[in-house]
């Protein structure tokens, strides 16, 4: 499996018991969806492996307790410490309405309710306080906050965002 069919779920962020469980951090708001897994990928030695899980409960809210099979003493489990998880991106539930995952809108058009056609989504900069869309209008990069107040529609039938932008935000790139 390669990491770009994948989406990060979380971390091993330490050992639980002497019997090689571990505690996973999830980052997700909803942890519960994966409460009952089968089996992740862990990023160990820069691949991907599958390891199944022999058992797994939610432990502290963000939490997840898990036993993986073949994992049965400490010093096993202190490999894996620090190490990233990851599930195929099938797997990630559906959002409905306004609210997206990052790389599902890359190549959607935005659209603004006053402008028209602004350009197409190549990639987003969540490395900012503030995620941005960055996007492409004949070859000049526009940088537009993901602000909830901005965001009117999000069409994915016609791969479309519709926005409601400030005015002069668009025409400061041009």
């Amino acid at each position: 499996m390669r990491k770009e069919d994948c989406f990060y779920l979380g971390k091993i962020a330490k050992k639980f018991s002497f019997k090689g469980e571990v505690l996973a951090y999830l980052d997700t708001d909803e942890p519960e969806l994966y409460e009952n897994l089968e089996s992740v990928f862990v990023e160990y030695n820069k691949h991907l492996v599958p390891f199944f899980i022999e058992s797994s409960s939610l432990h502290k809210n963000d939490f997840l307790r898990v036993h993986f099979e073949d994992i049965n003493t400490e010093a096993d489990a202190e490999n894996l410490i620090g190490s990233s998880l990851y599930l195929p991106l099938s797997m990630l539930p559906k959002l409905t309405g306004n609210k997206f995952y990052f790389h599902e809108v890359i190549g959607f058009e935005v659209e603004d309710k006053k402008l028209g056609y602004v350009g197409k989504i190549q990639s987003i900069n969540d490395t900012t306080a503030q995620p941005l869309f960055e996007v492409n209008k004949d070859g000049a990069e526009i940088l537009i906050p993901m602000i909830d107040q901005f965001l009117v529609k999000v069409d994915r039938e016609n791969k479309k965002i519709i926005m409601d932008l400030p005015e002069g935000l668009i025409e400061m790139y041009l």
